[in-house]
């Protein structure tokens, strides 16, 4: 609820890493780990920005962040094929009127 993002190993209560405020204390509603890239995840925010994480380029703080103007965003997820190794990695938007859009991820963030 205010933005912390903490990364745990299963068998540790502590965190490996923690992320204060990582989405200026904006509340997280979605995230998720690349499908195709296992150092890559996205977080959503409550107002409709996606932050993109890859933690081999840097673990301090997000490689990207994306507004997303037009309305409200309410949810995502990802799309893509683990298995292949073509680096197509979608990240789908609903949208608070019930539109749904696909964006599909820059080449450098999705593959393996």
């Amino acid at each position: 609820s205010d933005g912390s993002i903490r990364l745990h190993q299963m068998t540790s209560e502590y965190p490996l890493m923690q992320w204060n405020e990582s989405t200026k204390g904006q509340p997280i509603i979605a995230l998720q780990w690349a499908l195709t890239r296992p150092a890559v995840f996205f977080a959503l925010d409550a107002s409709s920005n996606i932050y993109i994480w890859d933690l081999l380029e840097n673990d301090l703080l997000p490689v990207a962040k994306q507004t997303i103007p037009s309305e409200k965003v309410v949810t995502m997820t990802l799309l893509g094929e683990p298995e292949k190794a073509n680096g197509l990695l979608g990240i789908v938007l609903a949208k608070e009127s019930g539109q749904i859009d696909i964006q599909y991820v820059k080449k450098k963030w999705a593959l393996p």
